[in-house]
């Protein structure tokens, strides 16, 4: 099946992807698209949630919803959180867009690679962003100590982590998380941004949001669209003490989050057996996506916590036409990421989906492989298409698993 009508253009501006619309848009023909780019959860909401929604579309689109502060108290009811320490918004961007107006007033200490926003929205309002760059060698694994040393030497006053990061799901144990928010007690402000912590199974309980509540200069961000499967609704939220939250919340309009966000909050605590379901059988696909990721000879997979795969391509390999590739010939969307400061276009990173599109996205890389070699034509064959029937040959000869942060799981053939 061909995709060959897709606007490529609409994959080279910016700095950020775009969306399955634009990309739908541009092909104009219906065909579907296998999203491996934007970090969604497969399996939530589960079916009988999206029925739910859909028989009460119209008065949910029609009306208008509670007030912020109804709907963020409704949240905190169900996540056990005080409602003087949290502010809701319209995503998690939208948080870190308001942090940086109104609480970076000189510089920002933040480590590379990691989700663009936290470098762009400080540039774009002047500020100095001082970069820790991660190192591919370590496995993109962040030394908290040495960061803490950095942000001294560069004499910062906000400092960012993510955790775990994107886009390589590098994952920080609670324990050292405080250790490193408490060194910097003195800075303005310090972030965690936990936007796919919910991932996390290395750990029973990661987050430092309880304890960020308590702390003077502590901000945890959180983003309910990841989560939830749900980013088209945009709503996130952060958890501080009462004085930083207040003033976040006061800040943002009264309205500024829509009925969708508003059902969904009151739907939650009904599913949540489901939604732990659903961050189980993730896990699960996420060992199984690296492993059969491994049948690709010389292909590097880095061990991750988030709901995405970081790998980098075998050596001859490109990134910007595997990526063309994978979507115009295979319908298969996937991240590239060298337009992500710190990294290369040697670089992808795999959102974790169900094994049998797993499969058709190894069998669309070793197909390119093959044209690479001048084995096959990039065209499809007959028995070359999305569809087709997995290869047996090749197997994962050595991944290391998750924890070992600094191990990286390099496949080789046989």
């Amino acid at each position: 099946m061909r995709h060959g009508n897709v606007d490529l253009g609409l994959l080279r501006t910016g700095a950020h992807s775009p969306s399955v619309f634009a990309l739908n848009r541009s092909m104009g023909d219906g065909t579907p698209i296998v999203d491996f780019c934007i970090p969604c959860n497969p399996y939530f909401p589960t079916p009988d949630m999206f029925a739910a929604l859909a028989q009460n579309l119209e008065s949910i689109l029609k009306y208008y919803p509670s007030d912020s502060a109804e709907i963020t108290n409704k949240l905190c009811g169900v996540l056990g959180l005080h409602q003087k320490t949290v502010a809701m918004a319209n995503g998690s961007t939208e948080l870190i867009t308001w942090l940086d107006h109104l609480m970076i007033k000189e510089s920002v200490a933040i480590p590379i690679p990691t989700f663009g926003r936290w470098t762009d929205q400080p540039l774009e309002t002047g500020k100095r962003v001082d970069m820790f760059p991660l190192q591919e060698a370590d496995g993109y694994a962040l030394d908290l100590e040495e960061y803490v040393a950095f942000i001294r030497s560069r004499g910062s006053r906000v400092a960012v982590i993510c955790n775990p990061n994107n886009p390589d799901g590098g994952f920080l144990p609670r324990r050292e998380v405080l250790r490193f928010v408490d060194a910097l007690t003195d800075l303005d402000l310090v972030v965690v941004d936990e936007s796919f912590i919910d991932f996390v199974e290395a750990e029973r309980q990661p987050s430092i949001a309880p304890d960020a509540a308590i702390r003077p200069n502590v901000v945890v961000l959180k983003s309910l669209g990841k989560n939830f499967g749900l980013h088209g609704i945009r709503f996130g939220y952060l958890v501080a003490n009462p004085q930083i939250a207040g003033k976040i919340a006061k800040t943002l309009p009264k309205w500024n989050l829509n009925s969708l966000a508003e059902t969904v909050v009151h739907m939650i605590q009904d599913y949540e057996s489901e939604y732990r379901e659903s961050l189980r059988l993730l896990a699960r696909d996420r060992y199984q996506m690296a492993d059969e990721l491994g049948r690709v000879p010389g292909l590097t997979v880095f061990p991750s916590q988030g709901n995405f795969l970081l790998v980098k391509l075998p050596p001859g390999w490109s990134g910007v036409d595997l990526r063309d590739y994978l979507l115009t010939r295979r319908g298969l969307f996937v991240r590239e990421c060298g337009n992500k400061l710190g990294m290369t276009s040697q670089f992808l990173r795999f959102v974790v989906r169900p094994q049998q599109d797993v499969r058709l996205l190894v069998e669309g890389m070793l197909a390119y492989g093959r044209y690479l070699h001048g084995e096959s034509s990039p065209s499809l064959s007959a028995g070359d298409d999305r569809y087709g029937t997995p290869s047996t040959a090749l197997e994962p000869d050595n991944l290391i698993p998750y924890p070992g942060r600094r191990g990286l799981a390099t496949a080789t053939a046989n």
